[in-house]
């Protein structure tokens, strides 16, 4: 039925948000016609910058991007699965959502897009970083409101190579997860199992997947308190670090991946990662052999907005000529 729709999860506009109501033109439901919503962001936003960090490899099962620049997000809300189509339109971003979690995610749009961030609270102190900034006005760091999405694959990633982790979600992915709503067959979308669906994945498939037994219990772990985790979504950043590490197999490095997808948390820098500081120390002090400790330190000038400084490193391109062969990939499944 045609007319305004006001999602039952939807949070109050912010004054600084221009929210239009989405439209419920039919029930949502796999193939039929979905909800749709537009939203005017306040200044530059560029979707692939913002939606970036949500993909997990070039063929990630959950996520994707068409030649058109529309992007399809394929997820478990709390409502339920739902697909989600973003892109740009002039200055608008419109949206398109199917399956039981349509309305939470429209609801969860500017959020998603960065509403909630606030870039001016970043002061360049490198002009390396204030160079950056200006050359990418449109980032915005994303927010999904949803924890365990983001912390399986962090988890899958601990200790491997990226490709082997990538590998491990897609088959774990595809194999136990659902077929996305929507229009999706085409693009070979997924929706990641619920956390019963993970609790029932037999040891010899996490073995196939190439999941070592540390990671594949780490997971087993986390999904028997799902609730408890997803629930870090809306503390503050101490508190939802607290909350992740409780469990065995997670770490700093872990929840900070997780966190600054699910809370768009701006000082969750990542430490324990194995390039990251050699990274840090290259851009700002010169340093390829940094570690965690003279990363923070470097890091310090950006308290409370440290993840941003570490994400316009990256995207300035300042990083050092690889002088080590790669992380030799590991292989399980043959023993």
């Amino acid at each position: 039925m045609a007319g305004r729709f006001a999602p039952r999860t939807a949070r109050a506009a912010l004054p600084h948000q221009a929210v239009a109501p989405a439209r419920r033109t039919a029930p949502p439901s796999h193939d039929g016609p979905p909800l749709t919503r537009e939203w005017t962001p306040t200044g530059p936003l560029d979707l692939r910058l913002v939606l970036g960090p949500l993909r997990r490899g070039p063929a990630d099962p959950t996520f994707r991007m068409v030649p058109d620049g529309t992007f399809w997000r394929a997820t478990r809300t709390p409502e339920g699965p739902g697909t989600l189509r973003v892109a740009a339109r002039g200055d608008r971003i419109a949206a398109a959502a199917w399956g039981p979690g349509a309305d939470w995610l429209l609801a969860g749009l500017p959020a998603l897009l960065g509403a909630d961030d606030d870039p001016d609270a970043f002061v360049p102190r490198h002009r390396l970083l204030a160079l950056t900034r200006h050359r990418r006005p449109g980032l915005r760091l994303l927010r999904t409101g949803l924890v365990m999405e983001s912390l399986i694959p962090s988890i899958l990633e601990q200790k491997v190579t990226t490709d082997e982790a990538y590998r491990a979600w897609r088959h774990l992915v595809r194999r136990f997860g659902t077929p996305a709503p929507g229009p999706t067959a085409d693009l070979g979308l997924h929706v990641m199992p619920d956390p019963r669906g993970w609790a029932m994945i037999p040891s010899w498939e996490w073995h196939r997947a190439n999941v070592d037994a540390k990671r594949s219990s780490t997971i087993l772990r986390a999904v028997r308190v799902a609730r408890r985790l997803e629930e870090a979504a809306t503390m503050n950043l101490p508190e939802a670090r607290t909350r992740l590490e409780l469990i065995p197999g997670i770490g700093p490095w872990t929840s900070a991946e997780t966190l600054q997808r699910s809370n768009g948390a701006p000082d969750a820098v990542t430490v324990g990662d194995l390039h990251l500081p050699g990274i840090v120390g290259h851009a700002l002090a010169d340093n390829r052999d940094a570690d965690d400790e003279e990363m923070l330190t470097l890091l310090t000038p950006y308290e409370g907005q440290r993840h941003r400084a570490t994400r316009l490193i990256l995207l300035s391109g300042n990083t050092p000529e690889r002088r080590a062969p790669r992380m030799t990939p590991g292989n399980i499944t043959h023993l």
